[in-house]
């Protein structure tokens, strides 16, 4: 679901990696909830538009 709409928003997982200097895979775990990154939940919440305690509510 957030990849998609990350597609929809014209961002993708290797945009937001380059832009933190990290792994495609690394952001990608990120959002399948299988890694904890304040910082990558952060940038993909305001690509968003929303909040990471949105996203993410059983983390915060």
């Amino acid at each position: 679901m957030i990849r998609a709409r990350l597609r929809l928003s014209g961002t993708s997982f290797s945009d937001m990696a380059r832009e933190l200097g990290i792994t495609p895979a690394s952001v990608s775990l990120v959002s399948q909830g299988l890694r904890r990154s304040r910082p990558v939940q952060q940038v993909i919440a305001d690509k968003l538009g929303t909040r990471p305690e949105k996203i993410w509510p059983e983390r915060y």
